[in-house]
């Protein structure tokens, strides 16, 4: 898996997801965190692939996206843009290395575009960070925002809660898609919000929508790669709104288990899986050890 294969679909850009939006076709986004996570999200022709925060949980094992940091960040964005050859890669901005000031946003996109070696960055944020989004667009940096839900301040909201399930909520959240819009995002991600709100949201934006628990209104759909797969043991918590797609950890385990077994037995590695020597150089040998035929 040292290098990516040739891959016959023409490289996705901004303008490639402008296209798609215009002619209102459904936007593909998915989350990778290393080599073959990236690989295969390219291979099966995801347009955007996020370097998301949620490789914290999924990929480091840590109770939150708010502990990792920015350094750990650039090692999974350089590991996937090494696999996802054709696809948009977008890598997350982590808690902690945004939020001060828009200079210090601006810092650490650069870091992430030029160590990451992504295409564009994330962040969370509504009317609250469009001077940062402008900020980082003004230098020519592609942001993705992020509204609804955001997981990075879960504890401001309460826990992990659905947004705009009121009147007033909801009009909170398009006041921040447009104040994201108007500071020059090229997209957003909708999460956890009514798919009424979100498809009414949409309508009133001249920017895709990325919805992830935000219904089929939305201009594109992301979902966690690892949570989508089924690559998790069960009886883990997953979201309502995710769909298992596959059942990865079954498949492994039942690979490793076999595996395990046929060690044990000695039935792995049979002859097919061991390299030959001549009967002559062989018989050498064991003269050289020692062994003589009786």
């Amino acid at each position: 898996m040292g290098g990516v294969g040739g891959n016959l679909r023409k490289k996705i850009t901004l303008n490639t997801i402008r296209t798609l939006y215009k002619k209102g076709e459904p936007i593909t986004m998915l989350t990778a965190h290393d080599f073959p996570s990236g690989h295969v999200a390219d291979a099966a022709g995801i347009e955007i692939v996020l370097v998301g925060d949620s490789l914290a949980m999924v990929a480091m094992g840590m109770e939150d996206t708010s502990e990792v940091l920015l350094e750990e960040m650039l090692l999974h964005c350089r590991s996937v843009s090494r696999a996802a050859k054709t696809s948009l890669i977008i890598g997350d901005l982590p808690m902690g290395c945004y939020e001060i000031a828009p200079e210090q946003a601006l810092e650490s996109a650069i870091r992430v575009i030029k160590e990451g070696r992504v295409h564009g960055v994330k962040l969370e944020g509504g009317i609250e960070m469009a001077p940062t989004i402008k900020k980082i667009t003004t230098a020519g940096i592609p942001v993705l925002a992020h509204i609804g839900l955001t997981p990075q301040r879960q504890n401001a909201l309460g826990g992990f809660r659905v947004q705009g399930k009121t009147a007033a909520g909801a009009t909170k959240i398009l006041e921040d898609a447009l104040a994201i819009q108007e500071a020059g995002a090229f997209a957003t991600v909708l999460e956890a919000v009514p798919a009424e709100i979100a498809a009414l949201i949409t309508k009133k934006l001249s920017i895709p929508t990325i919805g992830i628990g935000a219904g089929n209104g939305c201009s594109g759909q992301v979902l966690v790669q690892v949570d989508m797969t089924g690559n998790f043991p069960p009886g883990r918590f997953i979201p309502k709104f995710v769909k298992k797609y596959g059942d990865v950890w079954s498949e492994s385990m039942k690979a490793i288990e076999a595996y395990r077994d046929e060690t044990k037995s000695r039935a792995y590695p049979a002859p097919e899986h061991t390299y030959p020597i001549s009967k002559e150089e062989l018989a050498e040998f064991e003269r050289v050890l020692g062994y003589q035929d009786v």
